[in-house]
Parts: C-alpha cells; structure tokens; sequence
C-alpha cells in the first residue's frame, strides 16, 4: 500500500521533497498546499498531475494522506504540525521543530500521545561525510575529543522571520549533538544585527559539553564565501569535514603535541619547537556519495513502515530548540554563559 503524502509548502524547499516523494515507490504525493497563488501556478505547471490547493486542513482531512511533510516559514510550523498529528497523521517538519521551547515539547509528547511519526528535517545528519565523521569519532578514531570548530556562512539567503542561529547554526547543533552523542550543558553567544534591526544576521556560539568538550559556531548571511566546514580535534589526531568538496569532503590528520614524561623545558631554538609537534600522515577515507534529502525522506518512509527509530527524531528536534533558546538568552545578556536546561 502507497503512504499518501501532503507536502505543505511549496518554496525553495518544497519542491525537492515533492520530487523526492514522488519518486519513492512507496509514497505517493497526495496534496501540495500553497497559500502564494503565483507559486500555486508554478508548482501546478511543474507538477501537473498533482493535487495544489490553499487548504491544508482539507489535505489533513483526506483519509489518503498518511503523511504531512511541513515546509512552511518556521513561524508556522507549530500550528501545522499540531494539527497534522492532532489529525493522526505522520509528520516530517523542515528544521527547527517550532520556535518556541514549549510548543516543541507539547509536539514531541503530541506525537508519543497518538502513536505517530515526528521527525525533523536535520538533513545534515543524513549527509554520509557527517555520517563516516561520527563513525571515526565515536569509535574513539581521534582519542577524546577536545573541541569542534564549526564554520557556515554565505552571502544570503537572508531572512527577516528568524535569526542566523536558528537558521544555519540548528545545522551545526544537530550535528555536533550527533557526533557527541548528548546536548551541551551550557552556552555561550554573541550576535550583530547589521541587516534587520533585532535580527541577527551573524552570530558565534560557544556550546559546553559534558567533560569539558567545546564546540565553536560560526553562523552568517554576511560573508563574501560560502563555506561549511568542519574541525574536530582529538587528543590522538584531528579530523576536517569540507561540505563542499563532493570528491573528498573528509581529511583525518595524524597531527597533534607529542606528550612527554619530563618537565617542559624553555624552547630556545625552532628545532625544539618543532619536536614537540607530532605531525604524521593525512588520510583522506573514501565517503559514499548520496544524496541527503533523498536519505532523509527515505528514513522518514521506513519509520512509517516499522523501521528502526530515525536519527532525527521529535526528541532531537526539541534538543536543537533547546539550545537554540538559550543562545537567545545568552545574546540578549551579553554573551553571559547560559544554561541549556
């Protein structure tokens, strides 16, 4: 039996989740909704044998529709999904789960309630460099980890609903929950509102780990390269993940301080100094190429169809807004360390 999908959202995103269901043997889409008349007309051009209307409580209503998929400003998403899994259908919402904490926590225990799907669209963690990076971090490849640098920016897309953090730095949160395998106990962040007034279009973060790991983000809309890369440092080797390299996106460094049993002594020529670093070979690991929202709309299938649980769950979701909550506060008082709580 098909799983009928309604897509919500028919923007930059949309129509690659529409692709993406179509194309799955398993799913049909059943329903596009789109409020923007002038995109209607576009998505009925492209998709001319599909379902586009304005009324998203008439495709929750439809007992064809197993599934929502919500790719609507975050502003909306609450209210939608609410009513999707109020409704007893699936749901598959694009990042961040809602923008406040607590309607995130009442969507997740929603979901728990009626028995359904909740997953969130983190589709980073369906990306298979960041996927062999947690293998190699996780099997202790660098040793214990010390910090993790995280760098995403671009020249736009800039946005007025949200700021750079719960834009592009969910992203990062995402990932370095997955590679770290918990949430940060506390955070650190500053930002600069230099496009939108109140709206921060840069922001660095600062996020604590349990035993002592750092993680540093770098999230803007105002930067000449757009770049998404990735440094994590162990006490054995470090490791780079590149994004935008397709062929190689993965370095492992077998570089680090060479540890010695004697007290340190005053380094008075460059050769001491140089053999205090242990600077070894690179490897670069062969990564399976994939595309990650194919990934992500496939696990989303699988876990409607009793598969294991996905690696983006409403529980991982309400962690991102967690920590995306207490970056705000952290801003709004002068970088002061904030708890996640």
């Amino acid at each position: 039996m098909s799983i009928g999908i309604a897509v919500a959202g028919a923007g930059r995103w949309g129509p690659h989740l529409i692709r993406n269901f179509s194309s799955d043997l398993r799913s049909t889409v059943e329903w596009i909704v789109e409020l923007d008349e002038a995109r209607r007309q576009l998505v009925n051009e492209r998709f001319p044998t599909l379902r586009v209307s304005d009324d998203f409580d008439a495709a929750i209503a439809d007992p064809s529709v197993n599934a929502v998929v919500v790719a609507t400003p975050s502003a909306t998403h609450f209210r939608l999904v609410r009513a999707a899994l109020e409704a007893g259908k699936h749901v598959l919402v694009e990042k961040p789960l809602a923008t406040d904490l607590e309607d995130a926590l009442e969507l997740e225990r929603l979901a728990r309630k009626s028995g359904v799907v909740l997953m969130v669209g983190h589709v980073f963690l369906f990306n298979p460099a960041i996927q062999a990076a947690a293998e190699i971090i996780r099997s202790g490849g660098l040793g214990d980890v010390h910090y993790v640098s995280m760098l995403r920016t671009n020249l736009g897309p800039v946005r007025q609903d949200t700021n750079a953090a719960w834009d592009l730095a969910s992203h990062d949160i995402s990932i370095a929950n997955y590679w770290l395998d918990s949430v940060p106990v506390s955070v650190s962040a500053n930002g600069g509102s230099f496009l939108n007034p109140g709206i921060e279009d840069v922001v660095f973060g600062t996020l604590r780990y349990p035993n002592g790991v750092l993680v540093h983000i770098h999230a803007s809309w105002l930067n000449p390269r757009k770049s998404r890369f990735i440094t994590a440092v162990g006490s054995d080797q470090m490791l780079t993940v590149n994004d935008m390299d397709i062929t190689e996106p993965i370095r492992i460094y077998d570089k680090g301080v060479a540890k010695s049993e004697f007290p340190p002594q005053v380094q008075d020529t460059y050769a001491q100094f140089r053999s205090q670093i242990r600077d070894g070979q690179v490897t670069i690991p062969l990564v399976s190429a994939g595309e990650p929202l194919a990934s992500e709309c496939a696990s989303f299938l699988d876990r409607i169809s009793g598969g294991d649980d996905s690696l983006s769950d409403g529980k991982t979701g309400v962690d991102v807004v967690r920590v995306l909550t207490a970056m705000d506060r952290s801003m709004k008082s002068n970088a002061a360390e904030t708890s996640v709580d």
